[in-house]
């Protein structure tokens, strides 16, 4: 049963950009690039169940989460969509392209292979449930105790973007952790759905991130054939560290489909 997703709309009566965020992340976490997009497009941002303002459920597959998607497209009445999706959301816009391939006018897949990959979040789960143990009361001391377990300031933020303050002062985490990791390994592996989308499509890659290689691109063109590689110098969250050069791929990309 699909669930109601919470969304930011721009609005407009084109073809929209639908942006799908990765795991741990939020429609929050693009409202950078949308002040950028809607000025040339309608754009709509998720918050896939679990994240952000979106209800808590059990069930991270992407089957449920594509569902949840085309959901949404079905209640703002969209026929047809661009999806863009960074990582696991990358993997939700894929397999909402194999199930309904006449609602997606293109693809734009972030840093992110049709593939199963191996578990690397330990430390972060950690250092989330240590800030959902410590109950911090400001952000100094919810960084602190982040950092226990996660070095790199750029993730800590990235993560603390999941805090907000409840009505005793408590910095309390807004994602369903406990769903996300009974979840783990279903988010791990290749996203739902069978054989390929012939629609265009954009792979955008981080040049120092191991999850779109050059031995990946085999695999990854048996499931999107029409894919065009284009590496960014970046790591995995290319969108936020290279984001002039990610907003103008996609730009340029949107006027050769609409074209």
């Amino acid at each position: 049963m699909p669930i109601e997703l919470h969304h930011i709309d721009t609005g407009g009566d084109e073809t929209p950009l639908v942006v799908v965020h990765g795991l741990l992340g939020s429609a929050d976490n693009w409202r950078s690039h949308l002040k950028q997009w809607q000025r040339r497009h309608r754009v709509i941002a998720v918050d896939l169940r679990n994240h952000g303002r979106s209800p808590h459920v059990a069930g991270m597959s992407y089957e449920a989460m594509a569902e949840d998607l085309l959901a949404l497209l079905d209640r703002l009445e969209v026929e047809r969509a661009h999806l863009l999706g960074h990582s696991m959301g990358g993997k939700v816009a894929i397999s909402l392209a194999r199930r309904a391939p006449h609602r997606v006018a293109s693809l734009i897949v972030a840093d992110i292979a049709p593939l199963a990959y191996g578990h690397d979040h330990d430390s972060v789960f950690a250092a989330l449930r240590r800030v959902e143990a410590g109950e911090p009361t400001n952000r100094r001391e919810a960084d602190a105790l982040l950092a226990e377990h996660v070095e790199e300031s750029a993730v800590r933020l990235f993560l603390a973007t999941n805090l907000e303050r409840d009505d005793e002062g408590i910095l309390r985490l807004r994602i369903g952790l406990d769903e996300i990791q009974d979840d783990y390994d279903t988010l791990m592996g290749e996203p739902a759905g069978e054989g390929a989308f012939e629609g265009p499509t954009l792979v955008l890659r981080g040049a120092h991130s191991v999850y779109v290689t050059d031995e990946m691109l085999p695999a990854l063109h048996s499931v999107l054939p029409r894919a065009e590689i284009e590496t960014l110098q970046a790591g995995h969250w290319l969108h936020a560290e290279q984001p002039k050069a990610f907003q103008e791929a996609v730009n340029a990309f949107l006027e050769r489909v609409d074209g």
